[in-house]
């Protein structure tokens, strides 16, 4: 099976400074990931170079092509989504679907009106006239109604109250995604996404610092409340986090079997916002 997206020493330089430095990476169709990063880490620029945006160094196919050299045959299957949605502010939303439905074969009309039927957006309605979460809103609808094989996000909710913010990722499961679409979705709200993704990738300074599968991630990241008589002996099984909490003493544990922490306090599945400040904390980066 051709991976969705597969890069090899995928390198980025802006002057003497490394955006992305030697990454390495495969997403299989058919799989959602969160490539997750603080600003300034990579990913965006990652993004780019996955949409032929950017020139960069290294191997990179995506949908098997070369994105630097086949990006108008890569645009074919691909609907991006930007952290900011820009729209013109004259036209109005009926004039806009029916330019979506004119300049792109795979646009779905009746997708994207089913879209926005969930939200407040009237179809006379100038882009003017609507709020900022009403862009946002009405930007995904445009995109999501693409019959894509890759789906990239950036920041998708960025603006949206949270109640649309549920409603969007919903949408996203039951609606657009199936096995022969992949999507790559960065994002802040790293526990919005905490059930929506199969597989994710923490970025630290253009260099990739953990790489997993949210099946994978379940047993291989534990928690531990720990006491003050354990806490020695938990220490010495070299946790990759510590931190106190209302009197209480939490370690992160990677790696370290379920039978040999449970004698040492409370255990439970770790957030995926504390791995990724763990694996921070830990990155060489």
């Amino acid at each position: 099976m051709t991976a969705a997206v597969c890069a090899r020493g995928l390198t980025k330089h802006y002057g003497k400074s490394k955006a992305v430095d030697n990454l390495s990476f495969e997403i299989q169709p058919g799989r959602i990931v969160g490539l997750i990063g603080a600003n300034g880490s990579g990913k965006t620029t990652t993004l780019k170079a996955i949409l032929g945006l950017i020139p960069a160094e290294g191997e990179l196919k995506a949908l098997g092509l070369d994105p630097r050299a086949q990006r108008d045959a890569l645009m074919q299957d691909v609907s991006f989504i930007a952290d900011v949605a820009i729209l013109p502010r004259w036209i109005k939303v009926h004039e806009l679907i029916k330019f979506m439905e004119g300049v792109h074969p795979k646009f779905d009309r009746i997708k994207a009106e089913r879209y926005i039927a969930n939200t407040k957006i009237q179809s006379h309605m100038r882009v003017k006239e609507l709020s900022k979460g009403m862009v946002v809103q009405l930007h995904l609808a445009l995109i999501m109604a693409v019959n894509a094989k890759l789906l990239i996000l950036d920041e998708p909710t960025l603006g949206l109250d949270i109640l649309y913010r549920k409603q969007f990722y919903r949408s996203l499961l039951e609606d657009y995604f199936d096995a022969d679409k992949t999507i790559i979705i960065t994002t802040h709200q790293i526990e919005e996404i905490e059930h929506v993704v199969s597989d994710l990738i923490f970025i630290n300074g253009g260099r990739i610092v953990l790489q997993e599968s949210m099946d994978s991630m379940a047993t291989r990241f534990i928690e531990v409340d720990v006491s003050a008589e354990q806490l020695s002996a938990a220490q010495a099984l070299q946790p990759i986090d510590q931190r106190n909490v209302l009197g209480k003493t939490i370690l992160l544990f990677d790696g370290v079997p379920t039978e040999t922490l449970a004698s040492l306090g409370q255990i439970r599945i770790p957030s995926l916002s504390d791995i990724f400040v763990a694996s921070l904390k830990g990155s060489t980066v």
